[in-house]
């Protein structure tokens, strides 16, 4: 049972080795009376490596909006509650953004333990300049659609990060190279884990599966458009 005023704490998770969960965020983890996650199955690994028995809500895209107002008001009534994704920042590029944005509209406190996240960790990863960067998550499927979301960077020195099926790699950097032009590109499959790569190259150029295995989970960036663009 809660033993203080409710609340909501975002936990950033790891994204891959369990090693990288901070201090803080375990003990966020073992205090909550509640787990908000995405996938039972995913955070259930994590509270066996806690040795937590964790009380878990569901919270994906599926979720409908009642569900998502019915966890608000658990917390207002005093609960404290963990949200969590998969893996690394829950609220970014997640569905647990509505859930935050409630809380706060109902003034329950709202806090973070920050840690591991794809985006920062393919920037550092890349190698690449990135004083300043944007996000695009998940693109469209459709050539169209991606042609259509990256176009507006095509003159833009900003780094651009983005999330990608290993199965449509290959589509994403054909059209990239359409949209952006030839620029250097990196991409970072299974950051953090065992068989964690970083293949860099220049669009449009496609490595083959020998050289990067389509399989895993993959973080692009696509470095911003420079004056005297850098040779590899």
């Amino acid at each position: 049972m809660s033993d203080g005023p409710g609340g909501l704490t975002l936990v950033a998770t790891p994204i891959g080795n369990l090693g990288d969960l901070t201090p803080r965020a375990a003990q966020a983890l073992a205090t909550a009376d509640i787990w908000i996650v995405e996938d039972t199955r995913v955070s259930g690994k994590l509270a066996s490596h806690l040795g937590v028995r964790a009380h878990m809500r569901v919270l994906n895209d599926h979720t409908p909006d009642s569900s998502i107002s019915r966890y608000v008001d658990e917390i207002a009534s005093g609960k404290r509650a963990a949200m969590l994704s998969d893996g690394g920042s829950p609220v970014v590029s997640d569905p647990g953004a509505k859930l935050a944005d409630l809380c706060h509209e109902r003034g329950i406190a709202v806090t973070v333990t920050p840690g591991p996240s794809a985006v920062t960790a393919a920037l550092a990863l890349s190698g690449f300049f990135a004083q300043r960067f944007v996000f695009l998550g998940f693109l469209g499927r459709k050539p169209g659609a991606i042609r259509s979301e990256l176009e507006p960077w095509a003159r833009s020195p900003l780094t651009i990060v983005l999330f990608e099926s290993p199965h449509r790699v290959g589509s994403l950097l054909k059209v990239a190279g359409e949209a952006l032009g030839p620029r250097r590109y990196a991409i970072c499959r299974e950051i953090s884990k065992v068989h964690e790569q970083v293949y860099r190259d220049k669009l449009p150029t496609i490595p083959s599966e020998e050289l990067l295995a389509r399989k895993g989970e993959l973080t692009v960036v696509i470095e911003g458009l420079r004056r005297g663009l850098n040779e590899l």
